[in-house]
């Protein structure tokens, strides 16, 4: 069954009475919240108390792969990490009803981190230090890595297959996409031996929660194998003098509890052109999906390509010039 049939199916009773197969009264009251990935609701319980619960995409993880992704959590957790992990109910952490896969987490309320503190970048520093020391205590099984392939190749691939780039606009974007790749191959020839490690994987601004008491890391859905500059890039913004103090506040913070390999900063660009091919081939991916087509209906246009090609000749001239700081 589509992903798109199987969330049609997805009412709000349906999503009641899943929550009701575990024992959980709910009050009725139900908000879904925004992610296009999975369909995540918002619950409130006859007590009163509210949780979040997340149901999973059919077919993009196996069970196995979903485990690994909450046994990481549930560890940062048991270590006073502050992350948000899934609820263990009747000793289980992902539940199946009516054919859907489902999993509860508390509702942790915040507000988006100030990244221009320097102070904030160094707490943020320090906790990421933590998630990536136990990340490389173990490795995952059943979740790909985050690498050339699963996010380059394989992705450009698949834009070529499906048709989705115009006509006119193929040849531009099949050439610097094939120099963009080559580019980012000699970057992690560059960066040398780059230790694997669990990461949260989308350590972007709108997955960190911010309270008096500090940050909360939500969302490891895209948690990977990968280099440990995945988690940091994603935090630094502007022009090169301020992604050179954000960095080093950042690595003061992460280097208090975890060593920084800084072959790694080769792959900063190279990570980021990475992520841009995945993107579009994320949205091509999911086109059969109603969702897809009414958030990004400009997918397929020429200027849309027109831009995507830009971005790529933006990226190979900065992998070419190399680090921007060291």
């Amino acid at each position: 069954m589509s992903a798109a049939l199987t969330y049609a199916n997805l009412t709000p009773d349906a999503v009641l009475d899943a929550i009701d197969s575990l024992g959980l009264r709910c009050d009725g009251t139900l908000l879904q919240l925004n992610s296009f990935e999975n369909r995540v609701f918002q619950i409130r319980l006859e007590d009163g108390s509210q949780r979040i619960a997340k149901f999973y995409r059919p077919g993009r993880w196996s069970d196995a792969a979903i485990l690994e992704e909450h046994a990481f959590t549930l560890e940062l957790a048991a270590r006073e990490i502050p992350v948000v992990p899934p609820l263990l109910i009747g000793g289980r952490t992902l539940h199946h009803a009516a054919g859907h896969r489902f999993a509860l987490f508390a509702r942790q309320g915040g507000r988006t981190p100030e990244l221009e503190q320097e102070q904030t970048l160094e707490w943020l520093g320090r906790f990421l230090g933590r998630i990536h020391a136990v990340g490389a205590s173990a490795a995952y099984r059943a979740r790909p890595a985050l690498d050339i392939e699963t996010f380059g190749h394989a992705p450009r691939q698949l834009l070529l297959d499906g048709d989705w780039i115009p006509p006119d606009l193929r040849p531009a974007w099949t050439g610097i996409s094939d120099q963009a790749l080559d580019l980012v191959a000699r970057s992690f020839e560059h960066a040398g031996p780059v230790q694997g490690l669990r990461l949260h994987g989308d350590c972007h601004p709108g997955n960190l929660l911010w309270t008096d008491d500090g940050p909360h890391f939500v969302d490891f859905d895209d948690s990977r194998m990968g280099p440990a500059i995945q988690d940091l890039w994603m935090l630094l913004s502007g022009d090169a003098a301020d992604t050179r103090r954000q960095f080093d506040a950042l690595l003061r913070g992460y280097t208090v509890f975890r060593d920084f390999h800084a072959g790694e900063m080769h792959l900063i660009e190279a990570l980021r052109t990475l992520r841009l091919l995945h993107h579009s081939a994320w949205i091509a991916s999911r086109w059969h999906d109603p969702a897809f087509p009414a958030a990004f209906p400009w997918f397929g246009s020429a200027r849309y390509w027109q831009d995507r090609i830009l971005e790529l000749r933006e990226q190979v001239a900065l992998m070419q010039e190399g680090p921007r700081f060291f």
